[in-house]
């Protein structure tokens, strides 16, 4: 008998009848057929709710004890899933509520963001095949102790997910008051196109897609186990398929899927540090230490023995990150500091941008005849983001939404419906692999580390930090057919700024000469050099697991390896080292992340 997940958000049970509405989706799923899990979040505002009875009891000016905020929390996901079980019951069904603890989902003890270490599924299986609706608490487990932990931010999304993963599961259905996944948020873009599929690392890439349907963590369980995902909308009167997030894009040939604004995000960039081994882990090291998630870094190539690299972390975060980097710069003996708090990302993600050239000249042009600003470029194979003043971030991603035609179906359409037999999640058949698996779930795996020596460097220096200079750079680049692969654009700094990409060996000549062309327009100095080798971390939870750079930049470090520039993504961290010094930098990766890396 086929097994379904599904998981209904706190608007999709926010009230009684909604109550009965999910509960009769669960039925109609066991009558034709199939076991079901429920996964329920709180109803509607149920936790905002709790949230601020903490904050009127706790008046002293402190934070309330996290532990006794995680049993407070809890509680609002035990009324929804006792209501729904009433539910079914009222409808002539058999159900049964289990909290996280009873389910037996083990975390560890990070109160208010627990991690998942373990779920037990006997219970549940004894349940499912005595005829009963598995009702669970999403957003919550038990530590070693006994305590109640919650999983924060899209906790129930990752409980179902997991759930599905550790039963599994034919599919996980997510229900929410959205049709689906959109090629951006429908709120920013009046255009944006709903989408019939969507794959895991695009997912994972656009982790502020749309409306916020999922969050991260979920997607990398869903990667990880691979459990087709199915969002759709929790209405009664819908025909709408939703949107279906696993191994294939929506179209084989279209070189971007999705555009995605991040807004709350603040840049902290630091000049003048020391160009040397060890730099950038005296810096990451101290910020990883406060539990700050840095998101897009940028380093570019040194110059007179110093180097400048920016980052950005969460609006929410830059106090704590600019005491830290002080900190950082204070010990490596020397730099300067500067932030900006007036900033958003504009990204564009698609599976088809690794095969095909000219991808980011357009969007960088699209963004130039809107008059928008690039401040700070960087790439992944998958991924263009940019930073640009937040006043212009609406229309920028509309701009680039409208420049690759995400509104239009695509011409070549994957096969849409119900999973596919080789999308379905691997069945673990045997219980040493089942323990091993669980005590795995949610923790860091790299699934690659490579050296590309394969790849040269151009370099502009000085360029005229202007609307267009990017577009006009790379529009000729890919005029001659070149692939380019790495893009970094540092911070500019009094109307000027610093330029770099890598491409084929092959290509170097030709997009040197290419760029010394335009230089009388876009002003600066070019340099090249084909002594240059990637190394590249790939992984699933690189952005949710602050450590992952610390650790690449302390074994590089450790190695006497220096960085001369750095480019990330969601799911990847790109640093170019001189050639020399490529396959000792692989070694030193492969041996810093040996526990995380899959065979």
């Amino acid at each position: 008998m086929s097994l379904i997940v599904q998981k209904f958000g706190g608007t999709s049970v926010a009230d009684a009848e909604k109550i009965r509405t999910a509960a009769r989706r669960a039925i109609r799923a066991q009558q034709a057929g199939h076991q079901v899990v429920m996964v329920v979040s709180a109803m509607g505002k149920n936790t905002d709710l709790l949230v601020d009875l903490a904050s009127q009891v706790c008046q002293g000016g402190g934070d309330p004890p996290a532990r006794e905020m995680d049993m407070l929390l809890s509680t609002g996901e035990q009324v929804s899933v006792a209501l729904m079980a009433m539910a079914v019951h009222d409808l002539g069904a058999k159900a049964v509520s289990l909290t996280g603890g009873q389910i037996g989902i083990r975390t560890d003890s990070s109160h208010t963001k627990a991690r998942i270490r373990s779920i037990s599924t006997e219970r549940m299986k004894k349940l499912l095949d005595d005829g009963n609706i598995v009702i669970a608490c999403g957003f919550q487990g038990i530590d070693d102790d006994w305590n109640i932990t919650t999983l924060g931010r899209g906790g129930s999304d990752t409980s179902a997910v997991a759930l599905a993963a550790v039963l599994g599961a034919d599919q996980c259905e997510i229900y929410t008051d959205v049709d689906g996944v959109f090629t951006t948020d429908p709120r920013q873009v009046a255009e944006a196109r709903k989408m019939d599929r969507v794959s895991h690392d695009e997912m994972l890439e656009l982790a502020s897609l749309g409306a916020g349907v999922m969050h991260s963590r979920s997607i990398e369980f869903g990667k990880k186990f691979n459990v087709p995902i199915h969002v759709k909308n929790s209405a009664v009167f819908t025909d709408e398929p939703g949107t279906v997030i696993g191994p294939e894009s929506e179209s084989a040939d279209r070189p971007v899927s999705g555009a995605a604004l991040t807004k709350d995000e603040a840049r902290i960039t630091v000049r003048n540090v020391p160009d040397q081994p060890g730099t950038s882990f005296g810096i990451f090291s101290r910020l990883a230490a406060k539990n700050v998630a840095v998101d897009m870094i940028v380093q570019n190539v040194g110059a007179g023995g110093t180097a400048d690299i920016s980052f950005t972390v969460p609006e929410g975060d830059l106090k704590r990150a600019l005491e830290a980097v002080e900190a950082a710069v204070a010990e490596l003996g020397g730099g300067d500091v500067s932030h900006d708090s007036d900033v958003a990302k504009v990204s564009i993600v698609g599976l088809g941008m690794a095969t095909q050239s000219g991808v980011a000249d357009r969007m960088f042009r699209a963004l130039a005849e809107e008059s928008i600003n690039i401040t700070a470029i960087t790439t992944s194979d998958i991924k263009v983001s940019v930073l640009v003043e937040r006043p212009r971030m609406t229309d920028a991603l509309r701009a680039v939404h409208r420049e690759f035609e995400l509104d239009r179906p695509p011409h070549e359409r994957s096969t849409f419906g119900e999973p596919t037999k080789s999308s379905a999640p691997p069945k673990v058949h045997s219980a040493v692999d089942v323990v091993d698996r669980l005590q795995q779930m949610e923790e860091l795996t790299i699934h690659g580390i490579e050296l590309d020596p394969t790849q040269a460097r151009v370099a502009l220096t000085d360029v005229t930090d202007t609307p267009g200079i990017a577009a006009e750079v790379f529009e000729a680049v890919a005029s001659e057919g070149v692939l380019v692969d790495m893009i970094v654009q540092s911070v500019g700094e009094q109307g000027h700024t610093n330029l770099s990409f890598t491409v084929p060996q092959d290509d170097l000549a030709k997009a040197t000469a290419t760029v010394k062309e335009l230089i009388d327009r876009v002003g600066g100095t070019v340099s090249s050099t084909d002594k240059i080798a990637i190394l590249t971390v790939t992984g699933v939870g690189i952005r949710s697991h602050t450590g992952v750079g610390t650790r690449m930049f302390q074994a590089l470090n450790a190695a006497g390896i220096n960085v001369d520039m750095i480019s990330t993504s969601e799911m990847r961290v790109n640093v170019v080292v001189d050639a020399p010094q490529g396959d000792a930098g692989l070694k030193a990766l492969k041996q810093a992340f040996a526990d995380v890396l899959e065979s």
